[in-house]
C-alpha cells in the first residue's frame, strides 16, 4: 500500500516520477479525498500537494496518519499551516529554485509596460508602421526609483536586477535588512510615495491580504506603476482597477489575480496593463527543479531524515 497521496493536476512526467519514487496515489484536488476508501486514507503519511484549492483542517482530519505536506511551489498560502502544526504535520515548500524565473518575469513586465511593447508589436504586425509611421514616444525606465514591497529571496533578486538598470532602490520589510545602501521604509505608504515603480514580492496569506491598499496605490501618484508577482490577494484589486481606469496611476504589470484564472473583466479593457497567466516559475528547468525538491522532501520524511525546506 502506498504511503504517499499526490493531490493536483500533475503533468505526465511529474506524475510518473511520483509513481516511480513512491507509488503515489494521485487525485485531482482535495475535494476528492473524502471519496477515497477509509483504509486507503489511513495509509497515507505524506501528501505531495500541487493544488491552488484550500487544504485545511477538514482535509487533514480525513488523513489521520498524515505527517508531511510537501507543497509544489514557494507560496503555501493554500495550506492551513496552523492546522497542520496543531496536528504535528510538517509542511515544506520549494523556495530558491524558482527565484530567477520569477524575478526575470517581474523585470520583463516592467519593461513591457513602460516601453508599451505590446502596442508596439501590434503596430508592426498590423502594417501600421509602414502605413502610419512610428509609434508615439514612450517612457525611459533606467535611472528611475523602484520600491520592493517585501525584501525576501525573490524581492532581493528583483532589486539586484533593477540595480543593473541604474535604479535607486527602496524597500519595505518587517525590519531593516543588510543591503547595498538601499533605502529602508517601515511604512508601505511612505515607500509608495517615494518611488516610481512598486514591485510587490510579499508572501501571500491572511496577514498580507490587501496589504497594497488603496492608500498605498494612491501614494504612487500619476507616474506610478505596480508590478505584482506574488499573489493577487496582496493587492486591493478593486482599488487598483479604479486607479488604472481613472489614471490615478500610470499602469501595472500583473502575473497574479484575485480569483484566478477568472480575471476581473475590467482588466481586459485596459491598455496600460500587462497581463500574464501566473507563469512566473513556468519554465521547463524550474518546474523540474521544483518537482524534484518536492519529491526530495517527501523522501527525507519517509526515511526519517531532516526535511530540506521546512515551513513548519
Amino acid at each position: 500500500m502506498t504511503s504517499t497521496l499526490a493531490i493536483g493536476n500533475y503533468k505526465p512526467g511529474d506524475r510518473a516520477a511520483l509513481s516511480d519514487a513512491f507509488d503515489a496515489h494521485v487525485i485531482p484536488g482535495p475535494d476528492a479525498i473524502r471519496a477515497l476508501d477509509e483504509t486507503l486514507r489511513k495509509g497515507f503519511t505524506a501528501v505531495a500537494y500541487a493544488g491552488g484549492q484550500p487544504f485545511g483542517a477538514a482535509e487533514m482530519e480525513l488523513l489521520s496518519n498524515l505527517g508531511v505536506i510537501a507543497n509544489y511551489g514557494v507560496g503555501y498560502d493554500a495550506i492551513d499551516v496552523d492546522a497542520a502544526a496543531a496536528r504535528g504535520i510538517r509542511v515544506t515548500n520549494t523556495p530558491d529554485v524558482l527565484n530567477d524565473d520569477v524575478a526575470d518575469l517581474a523585470i520583463a513586465m516592467w519593461l513591457m509596460q513602460g516601453r508599451e511593447m505590446r502596442a508596439a508589436e501590434a503596430h508592426v504586425r498590423s502594417g501600421d508602421w509602414a502605413a502610419k509611421g512610428p509609434v508615439p514616444l514612450n517612457r525611459k525606465l533606467s535611472g528611475g526609483t523602484a520600491g520592493i514591497m517585501g525584501l525576501g529571496r525573490i524581492g532581493r533578486d528583483i532589486a539586484h536586477r533593477l540595480a543593473a538598470f541604474k535604479m535607486d532602490i527602496h524597500y519595505f520589510a518587517r525590519s531593516e535588512k543588510d543591503t547595498p545602501d538601499w533605502t529602508y521604509h517601515d511604512d508601505p505608504v511612505a515607500l509608495a510615495r517615494a518611488v516610481d515603480y512598486l514591485f510587490v514580492a510579499l508572501v501571500g496569506g491572511p496577514e498580507t491580504e490587501k496589504f497594497v491598499s488603496r492608500d498605498v496605490i494612491a501614494a504612487l501618484g500619476t507616474n506610478g506603476v505596480v508590478i505584482n508577482i506574488s499573489r493577487g490577494s496582496v493587492i486591493d484589486e478593486a482599488a487598483l482597477l479604479d486607479a488604472l481606469e481613472s489614471g490615478t496611476i500610470a499602469g501595472a504589470g500583473l502575473d497574479v489575480f484575485v480569483g484566478e484564472p477568472d480575471v476581473d473583466p475590467r482588466f481586459l479593457n485596459l491598455q496600460n496593463v500587462v497581463l500574464q497567466p501566473h507563469q512566473g516559475s513556468a519554465t521547463v528547468q524550474t518546474r523540474a527543479a521544483m518537482a524534484k525538491l518536492q519529491r526530495d522532501n517527501i523522501a527525507a520524511f519517509l526515511k526519517g531524515e531532516d526535511l530540506l525546506t521546512p515551513v513548519v
